[in-house]
């Protein structure tokens, strides 16, 4: 009865939907609503490693849009579980940012959700401590492993162990002590946000990659991580050479001098000043999808139109 109710109502009194659209405005409108959702989501998480699990997400979403409008039954019931397998695993990855998401929705404050998260950056006098710390050690040959997060927000269930909580503010002294082979925790590694030592005696995760006799455990360890965590950096002082060394993305770049590395500190994290400064706008997206997808999207859009004017004929 209700759907008669429904159906019986004029025109004007019914919801705006396909029938008083055009279609391939309606189509348009709709896909567009979704890749905004993705975009928030996107600003939301911020880190780099999502792009490719999103743009994953897209292209199956896509794909379960052409399926329907060539009436593939079977390719889209396929694709649609996909989707909503992949959906479900983005969820449980990110629930730490689906619960903080939730929370600020029941209290009305869910536009503190996209806010941007404070800059990555190092003010000079933190690194200028880091770099005479890493200085002093190398010179007293006591081993050291550092982890630096750069961009976005380091998962820190990548790490073997979490370590010990320290969260204080980075300093020369409090390095130096951590990093004494007398105490308890100078086998892990340290690791940083922003201008906060979060924790040490963190075991981070080791290469599997062959390296040289004269590279020991923390080099591997430090190889492991940033193979695995675009997002960081990794300072090895060498225990039996005193040699400093600099990992990014399973590069190392050794042997340095205090100053080389307080160089390369500094260009780095200009960098990133420098590319924050910049509103992320449409770039995000753009980057995301890439050129091919822009293509495919433009070539979805007009095969959308193309047959719904044909329809309509």
């Amino acid at each position: 009865m209700s759907s008669y109710f429904l159906s019986s109502q004029p025109p004007e009194q019914q919801w705006l939907g396909p029938e008083l659209i055009p279609e391939p405005l309606y189509k348009s409108i709709d896909i567009g609503l979704v890749l905004l959702l993705t975009y928030l989501m996107l600003l939301a998480i911020g880190e780099r490693r999502t792009l490719y699990m999103v743009r994953g997400l897209i292209i199956l979403m896509l794909a379960a849009v052409i399926s329907e409008k060539f009436h593939l039954t079977l390719l889209s019931f396929v694709i649609e579980k996909l989707v909503l397998g992949a959906a479900v695993a983005m969820a449980v990855i990110f629930q730490g940012e689906f619960r903080r998401f939730l929370e600020l929705l029941g209290q009305g404050k869910v536009l503190q959700f996209f806010r941007r998260k404070p800059s990555a950056s190092k003010p000079n006098n933190v690194v200028d401590e880091l770099v005479e710390a890493v200085r002093e050690l190398s010179q007293n040959r006591t081993g050291a492993l550092i982890v630096i997060e750069t961009t976005g927000s380091i998962d820190m269930r990548v790490f073997v162990d979490q370590g010990v909580p320290i969260d204080g503010e980075i300093s020369k002294a409090l390095l130096q002590t951590i990093f004494q082979p007398k105490t308890l925790l100078h086998d892990g590694a340290v690791f940083i946000r922003g201008s906060r030592i979060i924790s040490a005696g963190v075991i981070l995760p080791l290469s599997d990659k062959t390296f040289s006799r004269q590279l020991g455990t923390r080099h591997r360890a430090a190889m492991g991580i940033t193979e695995i965590v675009d997002q960081c950096l990794c300072i090895i002082v060498s225990e039996e050479t005193g040699s400093i060394s600099l990992a990014e993305k399973g590069v190392l770049d050794r042997p340095l001098t205090s100053s080389k590395l307080k160089e390369l500190l500094d260009k780095k994290f200009a960098l990133l000043v420098k590319g924050e400064s910049v509103a992320p706008g449409w770039g995000l997206l753009s980057r995301l999808i890439g050129p091919k997808g822009r293509r495919f999207l433009q070539t979805t859009f007009r095969v959308l139109s193309s047959n719904s004017s044909e329809e309509k004929k």
